[in-house]
């Protein structure tokens, strides 16, 4: 019978390569996710990682070996290529942790990568070693080929996965954890042990500044804005002096360029000067703000990126999604546990030093040694040194077995002879102290963490405080940050405008991403997006770029309504709508008509002539119309009625002022920036010749206009108030030529605007200690008369101590040796009499001001 091919079966064929793909990909998939791209809880590493340690610790003689070394010696327990090792050695040594680096290991601030493996030298740091190894405490297993053992985890004794971070992706899942700063994390895992609360945030290597308000404690669906820090070197330079994390100077320079290709912002040229630290220059164009451009740059360029962290570790040979606190309180207990082990190990040996000592000491002095010598053979040996220990067997922590007579037997007679029965008893003594100890901290396992955990900030914290300064920040309108690179156009009879209509009027510059509004002459208008052309209903009366949530642009229309007849006036403000919705400013009927239309930007109401149609029954053809006594509502109000009668025209009599007053502004001294939200301190009601005056840290002073874009550092700032001629500012600093302290009181002078005036001297070493801005300001001084003298408290009433004088004046000399410390008082009330001389205070009357300079919320700033 011949052989037959079995036909073919496709719905077979089907489910063997689904059954194959299933199986397959999740083993694949499980594979990845465990053995290469997410790390385990117990020690943060991953298992390229954690073989690498592994083969350092084997090769750690205390000196550098080549990286290449290093890759060959890993590759012994690493299944795979040699490039991933040696990625991963670069990646932990620029970390600056575990590993001593030697040679050019690249820059994470450039991006420049590091030198060949065969170039560079690496070893395991003093904490890798203190942290990371323990032979007694390691699970093992066999390495991938079966010559090698390999630590299935290391015993670390520390939260590492938080300090270094970690950045995976495996099949169908990914972790990305960011590196937190290494003393806080020591603090709270001190915290955690003291069942206190803690919190935890990110710090880079690289600095600037992070904004945690959503960080969600680091797990899915959180995320932190980081910015670069740029400061303003004068008003045509910025610089650039450190960038967001996961950014380099190259990629942020290429941002910035594009940026400026595309008429966001507008530079001249940017220059990159980073040598030991990073220094990115920004050459700004003529006529352009700093403080916009600084927002146009967090806006559209690399100095502000947006971070979504996701904790996902290996917890019992599965992936889990953990918040960072989950993280450190795991890896803390697990630090407390190896620290109990090893503990539990030492005690161990401890208690059998102090057997053998104390059975060699029976040995030697019993002279049991002296039984052995007539014995014939080794078992006679054995029996008579056993019997000779059995009065004292009662006394040992264990039962005495053949391997601990065998140690005695291995005495030679050499230091049988010299034994010293003293140091022997030292030596037990020692040994028992020893234990008592260990034992002790056994009892007190959480103190002996705790104190385990300050051991290591004190010799590893030096040099590892915060880089990444926690900021809040306020969200950029790109809208408004915008560089105006295009120019708006409008063909008023065909409907149209745009960037693109070059040959058709004129209206004024914009930018590609602004809104425009468009009203009409028979009452709709719309807003919608700028593009190179686009319809938008033909007579056109007005457009312009549309500002949203702007209260302050008032339109003054006069329009007829097409079913009755009659003409009305309104004024109205448009804050946000529905973009490309078509809204109407009269009562909708299609013969309506717009008779007058104005756009005023700070609400200005005028006066105008309304002059009725010649066969108008009305006796008086022309009536004065004033906006101001109107009412500003919103854009769907009908309006306030002038005249049943038809309206040949409406003309301009005169033009009017704003009827909306100041503007209350208030200052968020968190982000450092103006608004009108109420957020933070009130300043005051501005108008438009009012100005803002800055106190600053470094002894300087500066007036300012009031926009909302103005931009003013946090850190550096000391006050921030309404400018008044008649204001006085009172101040303490230190003159450092003649180190000498000195008080003044002065107003301001200059009425330069954005322009910086020193008003302590420019000598080295002066600095400024208080200002305050109250009328009558008090202040609780702690001074010494001379170097050795004991602290004195005086309190100073300000405007006793010194008359006002000019801002470039000394002041008042402080006749004191050093100010040790500052803090303000109430300030006297305005109707008090002033005092002629300052009273001696008494320690009752110290105190009592202490306490209220503790509780004032006043105006002295201290540094």
């Amino acid at each position: 019978m011949s052989d037959q091919n079995p036909k073919y079966d496709p719905l077979q064929q089907k489910e063997v390569i689904d059954d194959m793909f299933e199986n397959w990909f999740l083993d694949y998939a499980s594979y990845v996710i465990l053995e290469r791209a997410v790390p385990a809880i117990e020690d943060g590493l991953k298992p390229v990682q954690r073989r690498v340690m592994h083969a350092l610790k084997e090769m750690d003689d205390g000196r550098f070996n080549k990286v290449a070394n290093v890759i060959g010696s890993t590759m012994q327990f690493h299944p795979h290529g040699d490039a991933s090792i040696g990625d991963a050695i670069v990646s932990m040594g620029q970390k600056n942790l575990l590993l001593d680096t030697q040679g050019n290991w690249g820059d994470i601030r450039t991006g420049d990568g590091a030198a060949a493996p065969r170039y560079i030298e690496v070893r395991l740091s003093k904490f890798a070693n203190d942290v990371l190894f323990n032979e007694d405490t390691t699970e093992w297993q066999m390495s991938y080929d079966g010559r090698k053992r390999e630590p299935i985890n290391l015993p670390a004794k520390f939260p590492l996965l938080l300090v270094q971070g970690v950045e995976g992706i495996a099949v169908g899942l990914s972790t990305k954890i960011l590196p937190h700063n290494f003393i806080e994390v020591c603090e709270a895992s001190i915290a955690y042990l003291k069942k206190e609360n803690f919190q935890l945030f990110p710090d880079f290597l690289t600095g600037g500044m992070i904004d945690v308000n959503t960080y969600n404690d680091g797990a899915r669906g959180g995320k932190v804005k980081v910015r670069a820090r740029i400061v303003e070197a004068d008003k045509k330079t910025l610089i650039i002096k450190e960038i967001p994390f996961g950014t380099t100077t190259t990629s942020l320079i290429e941002s910035i360029i594009k940026a400026n290709d595309g008429g966001k912002i507008k530079i001249k040229k940017v220059e990159d000067n980073t040598a030991k630290e990073v220094s990115i220059i920004v050459h700004l164009a003529p006529n352009t703000s700093p403080d916009i451009t600084i927002d146009a740059l967090y806006a559209f360029t690399e100095c502000e990126v947006s971070i979504s962290p996701n904790a996902c570790v290996i917890i019992d040979e599965k992936p889990h999604f953990v918040t960072i606190s989950e993280i450190l309180r795991q890896s803390t207990n697990q630090t407390m546990h190896l620290l109990k082990r090893e503990l539990e190990i030492k005690k161990h040996e401890l208690k059998e030093k102090l057997l053998y000592s104390s059975l060699e000491k029976i040995f030697i002095e019993n002279r049991i040694y002296r039984d052995i010598e007539e014995c014939e053979t080794f078992e006679a040996v054995i029996q008579t040194i056993d019997k000779g220990l059995d009065p004292f067997k009662k006394d040992f922590y264990r039962e005495i077995v053949e391997e601990d007579i065998l140690r005695l037997c291995e005495i030679k007679i050499k230091r049988i002879s010299k034994y010293d029965s003293f140091k022997a008893d030292e030596l037990m003594r020692r040994l028992e102290q020893e234990l008592a100890e260990v034992e002790d901290n056994l009892l007190n396992l959480v103190r002996y963490t705790i104190s385990f955990f300050k051991d290591l900030l004190k010799k590893y914290g030096k040099g590892r405080e915060r880089r990444t300064e926690i900021r809040q920040f306020e969200a950029v309108q790109a809208t408004v940050v915008a560089a105006n690179n295009q120019k708006l156009y409008v063909d008023r009879e065909g409907g149209f405008i745009g960037y693109g209509l070059k040959k058709d009027e004129y209206i004024m510059d914009c930018s590609d991403i602004d809104d425009i509004i468009a009203f009409k002459r028979d009452g709709k208008y719309v807003i919608t997006k700028i593009q190179e052309k686009v319809f938008v209903g033909k007579d056109i009366i007005y457009c312009s770029v549309f500002r949203k949530n702007d209260e302050r642009k008032i339109y003054n229309v006069i329009y007829s309504d097409g079913k009755s007849g009659a003409s009305y006036a309104k004024r109205f403000f448009v804050t946000g709508i529905t973009r490309d919705k078509e809204y109407d400013v009269s009562m909708g009927h299609p013969k309506s008509k717009v008779l007058y239309f104005t756009a005023n930007d700070n609400g200005e109401a005028e006066t105008v002539f309304v002059n009725l149609t010649a066969n108008s029954t009305a006796k008086k053809k022309q009536l004065d119309w004033d906006f101001a006594p109107l009412a500003i509502k919103n854009r769907s109000s009908m309006g306030n009625l002038i005249t049943k009668f038809p309206v040949k025209k409406v003309v301009l009599k005169s033009a009017g002022k704003s009827t909306l007053g100041g503007v209350d502004i208030w200052f968020d001294a968190v982000i450092g920036k103006l608004n009108r939200d109420e957020h933070g301190v009130y300043l005051g009601n501005f108008g438009s010749e009012d100005r803002i005056l800055v106190l600053y840290k470094d002894g300087q002073y500066e007036l300012t206009n009031f926009e909302l874009t103005n931009r003013y550092e946090p850190r550096e700032i000391s006050k921030v108030v309404k400018f008044s001629p008649d204001r006085v500012i009172s101040c303490l600093y230190f003159e450092g030529e003649n180190k000498t302290f000195y008080i003044k009181r002065f107003k301001i002078e200059t009425t330069t605007i954005d322009k910086k005036f020193l008003f302590i001297t420019d000598t080295k070493n002066s600095r400024l200690l208080a200002v305050s801005t109250d009328k009558y300001p008090r202040m609780s001084l702690k001074t010494k008369a001379d170097k050795k003298a004991p602290i004195e408290t005086q309190a100073i009433n300000i405007d006793e101590f010194v008359e006002v004088r000019g801002w470039k004046a000394i002041g008042q000399k402080l006749n004191v040796y050093d100010v040790v410390e500052v803090k303000m008082l109430d300030p006297k009330p305005e109707e008090v009499e002033v005092k002629q001389e300052t009273e001696p205070v008494s320690e009752g009357q110290i105190e009592t001001q202490q306490e209220a300079a503790d509780n004032s919320d006043n105006q002295l700033a201290l540094f």
